[in-house]
């Protein structure tokens, strides 16, 4: 077997514990005008450490964990009722944030510009994701709503602290990138 093809029992554990960073992450809550998690650093330590890879396999364990009802989500929640609610599409965004950030990984290598550049995307990617499942589960049960208004609600109060947890991400992983391989 080709080592580089086949995930060892080292990063299987990296995964294992990537995937509970995050479960942690979710539960600290930042008590804010709009309180907020740091479930988006965990997926940005998550792929800034371990690669786009592992990372990603670390983000879609934690989503899974989260889907089959372990209460890996914000306020100690999980099931898939989370995942199928308003705001449930932000969690599934993070798969497609990492997977991006993957993508940026392979296309254009491990610098540090490339991540930051990809974590700025994945969020946008994570935004956009979760907002347009907002607005259509929203719409379904409530009524119209505008675009400007959801991202009033869902977008806009986060902006700044996720820019804040991608430098903490992004000082974090170049500390500690060295010792993670």
């Amino acid at each position: 077997m080709d080592a580089t093809r086949t995930i060892n029992v080292r990063s299987m554990c990296y995964v294992g514990v990537f995937a509970a960073l995050m479960a942690v992450c979710s539960w600290i809550a930042v008590p804010t005008a709009v309180p907020f998690t740091l479930q988006t650093l965990g997926v940005f330590l998550a792929v800034g450490l371990l690669g786009g890879k592992l990372g990603t396999a670390a983000v879609v364990v934690y989503v899974l964990l989260g889907a089959f009802g372990l209460p890996v989500f914000a306020n100690f929640s999980g099931g898939a009722g989370v995942l199928l609610s308003n705001t449930g599409g932000y969690i599934i965004g993070f798969i497609f944030s990492a997977l991006f950030m993957w993508a940026m990984e392979r296309l254009l290598g491990r610098r540090t510009w490339v991540l930051l550049v990809s974590m700025l995307a994945g969020l946008v990617i994570c935004y956009a994701f979760g907002t347009a499942w907002f607005m259509l589960l929203y719409m379904r049960t409530t009524g119209p709503v505008g675009l400007v208004t959801v991202l009033g609600w869902c977008v806009f109060p986060f902006v700044l602290p996720d820019l804040l947890k991608i430098l903490l991400a992004m000082t974090i992983t170049a500390r500690l990138r060295p010792y993670v391989r």
